[in-house]
């Protein structure tokens, strides 16, 4: 939202035009159409330190000194999954996409066991199975549905599952390699 920050910038500091185009990546005729109130008319303003971008010192400090560029602030963020996954519970507005997202997973990442589908999703592995051969009770009314997008669980165990898949898959080709040159010797 650099127009919204670049209108907050304008009203609620003294920075110069070039310093406000600078930081929200904008042309300076932009800012100045800003300030005239020609530009931007509408757009509500964007506090860039309520959000963490800037500090009110960085600000000062740029205001005091027309030639210091404004530097966002840098907030690295270590996001880490310790605690114990709970199982948490699914509305029943939910649970009837899991087979429709045990559909879209089948399609998009074939390399996933039925086993691992039924883990992520959280159906049995008999229901999973039944879709994959098209048996399912209910499979022509299934709709493929991506889960992410569903929140039924996070990308972050998607793609830990589709890395175990990989390394499976990895695996079972060196141990036939193995066995094939085992036979020919």
């Amino acid at each position: 939202m650099p127009m919204a920050t670049a209108v907050w910038l304008v009203e609620n500091t003294t920075l110069t035009f070039k310093q406000i185009a600078d930081f929200c990546n904008l042309h300076e005729v932009e800012i100045q159409g800003i300030a005239d109130g020609e530009v931007a008319k509408g757009i509500k303003a964007y506090n860039p330190i309520i959000t963490g971008q800037l500090s009110r010192e960085e600000i000062d400090l740029s205001s005091q000194d027309k030639n210091r560029p404004l530097k966002i602030k840098n907030s690295d963020v270590e996001i880490s999954n310790s605690e114990k996954k709970i199982k948490k519970y699914i509305p029943l507005s939910k649970r009837q996409d899991k087979p429709d997202s045990a559909l879209w997973l089948i399609k998009q990442h074939n390399i996933l066991k039925d086993s691992q589908i039924a883990r992520l999703v959280g159906i049995t592995k008999n229901s999973v199975t039944a879709i994959r051969n098209k048996s399912y009770w209910n499979y022509n009314s299934l709709n493929p549905k991506d889960p992410v997008a569903l929140n039924l669980f996070s990308q972050k165990d998607l793609v830990e599952a589709i890395a175990k898949a990989e390394r499976r898959i990895k695996r079972e080709k060196r141990d036939k390699e193995r066995e094939k040159n085992k036979i020919t010797k």
